[in-house]
C-alpha cells in the first residue's frame, strides 16, 4: 500500500490552497483599493475567478477521493481522532463547494456585469436581487468559517506530525527527489 496520496491528489491539495489563500487575500485587501478604481476590479476579479477554480478543484478532489484510497496513518490514529478529521473534511469540501455556489450564483442573479479570468460572464435576462442578496448573505456568513476550518486543520496536521510523531502530514507533502 501506499504512503503518500497519489500525485494528483497532492497538487491538487496545495494548489486549492494557494487559491483559498488568494480568494480570502483579495477579499480582505479589496478595503484598500479605492471604489471603483482599476484595483478593486482587479481584485475582485481575482477574488471570483480564484472561487470559481476552487469550485473545479474541490469537485476534481472529490472525484480522485473515489478514485484513490487513502493511505494508512502510521502508527494508526484513534477512532475518535479518524471521526473527527471525516468531519472536518466533510466540513471543508462542503464549504469550499458551497461558497463558490453561492458567490457565482449571486454575481449571475444581480444581472450586472461581472468578469471570471478578465472574461465577461452572463448574466441573468431577470435580475432577481432579493435572492442575489440573501445568497451573498450567506456566502458572506460562512466564509469567516473557512478561517476556522483551516487552522483546525492545519493545527491537526502538525500535532500529527510533531507531537505524534505519525506520517499524516507527510503523506500529503509533494515528494521529494528521493521519494520517487
Amino acid at each position: 500500500m501506499r504512503e503518500k496520496f497519489a500525485g494528483a491528489q497532492i497538487a491538487l491539495h496545495w494548489l486549492t490552497f494557494l487559491l483559498v489563500v488568494t480568494a480570502y487575500a483579495t477579499i480582505e485587501l479589496r478595503g484598500f483599493a479605492a471604489r471603483g478604481s482599476w484595483q478593486g476590479y482587479a481584485l475582485i476579479i481575482t477574488h471570483f475567478s480564484a472561487g470559481a477554480t476552487i469550485l473545479v478543484l474541490m469537485i476534481a478532489r472529490l472525484f480522485l477521493r473515489t478514485r484513490h484510497r487513502s493511505p494508512p496513518i502510521i502508527p494508526a490514529a484513534p477512532r475518535w481522532q479518524t471521526g473527527v478529521a471525516h468531519l472536518t473534511h466533510t466540513l471543508i469540501y462542503a464549504l469550499f463547494i458551497s461558497l463558490p455556489i453561492l458567490g457565482l450564483s449571486s454575481r449571475y442573479l444581480k444581472g450586472r456585469e461581472w468578469w471570471l479570468f478578465g472574461i465577461s460572464m452572463p448574466v441573468a435576462a431577470e435580475p432577481n436581487f432579493d435572492l442575489a442578496d440573501w445568497l451573498i448573505d450567506w456566502h458572506e456568513t460562512l466564509a469567516p468559517l473557512g478561517y476556522w476550518l483551516i487552522g483546525l486543520h492545519a493545527v491537526a496536521a502538525l500535532f500529527h506530525h510533531y507531537l505524534l510523531k505519525d506520517n499524516t502530514l507527510l503523506r500529503m507533502m509533494p515528494a521529494r527527489r528521493r521519494d520517487r
